[in-house]
């Protein structure tokens, strides 16, 4: 069993910055493949980012790229995500999730998910 707790959600600005952290716990840390994801108020929850479990591979929405990167940090057995250039449209909870990965491939459907957290509240203000 996989625990992964986030932190690092609040009330920002627009172009304001903010950094996300998930810790996780329960398994070998480099054998999960890890994502943030998001859903907003009434609607679906959707892609963020995505890395891989060893070789540090990543993936994007497209509505991030260039102003998101997400890294992990294998000391900590934390998975970062680093939000830059925030916009009005970034609001909503931000989840962290993981499963187990022998391989160094990303993934980015919610179904490919094994494991994930409770959530963090990311609000940015116009």
């Amino acid at each position: 069993q996989v625990q992964l707790v986030e932190s690092g959600g609040g009330l920002v600005q627009a172009g304001d910055s903010l950094r996300l952290s998930c810790a996780a716990s329960g398994r070998a840390f480099s054998s999960l493949a890890m994502a943030w994801f998001r859903q907003a108020p009434g609607k679906e929850r959707d892609f963020v980012a995505a890395i891989s479990s060893f070789v540090g591979r990543t993936n994007y929405a497209d509505s991030v790229k260039g102003r998101f990167t997400i890294s992990k940090d294998f000391a900590k057995n934390t998975v970062n995500l680093q939000m830059n250039t925030l916009k009005p449209e970034d609001t909503a909870v931000y989840y962290c999730a993981a499963v187990v990965s022998s391989g160094g491939g990303t993934f980015s459907l919610s179904s490919e998910y094994t494991y994930w957290g409770q959530g963090t509240q990311v609000t940015v203000s116009s």
